[in-house]
């Protein structure tokens, strides 16, 4: 045990909100493969008549024709990646609860890749969305990083002693 109790208690909230992720976009996964074989462009037509959006106007057009012409490959392809994805989440998750070294490592450049998309966004939206997105990233990258710097002292010390 390299971490305080509070330390720990703090990344194991970030294991489980990574578990999360990871579970919601395995569901998502599932949810494509479960539109095999249907009308896309129908789904999306009734899901813009459902939202009470105009079919004709210019967005739910897109939207219609988009999912009209997307490729059965393309649907595979696409739960492939999210399968992929909700994967290196739930591993990460689970390294971070049993306080894994690489885990650690996972979560602090994974994090650090969106900082600048997310700095980005927050310059050209301006939102609290946008704002919290970056700010939640950002404590959890210094949460790994301030994590791996403690391990690293820990293990200094111990080959001192």
């Amino acid at each position: 045990m390299l971490q305080a109790p509070r330390e720990r208690a703090v990344i194991r909230v970030i294991a489980y909100f990574e578990a999360f992720k990871g579970t919601l976009v395995l569901l998502s996964a599932s949810g494509l493969l479960e539109l095999m074989h249907k009308d896309l462009g129908k789904l999306a037509a009734t899901l813009v008549r459902h939202a009470h959006l105009n079919p004709a106007s210019h967005y739910p057009r897109i939207f219609i024709d988009a999912a009209a012409n997307l490729q059965q490959s393309n649907l595979i392809w696409l739960a492939l990646g999210a399968a992929a994805y909700s994967l290196i989440r739930l591993a990460e998750a689970y390294g971070l609860y049993s306080e894994r070294a690489w885990a650690e490592w996972l979560a602090a450049l994974s994090g650090a890749i969106y900082l600048p998309f997310e700095f980005v966004e927050l310059i050209h939206k301006h939102n609290l969305l946008s704002a919290l997105a970056l700010a939640v990233n950002a404590a959890v990258v210094a949460v790994m990083v301030w994590a791996l710097y403690a391990r690293r002292q820990h293990a200094a010390a111990r080959a001192a002693a």
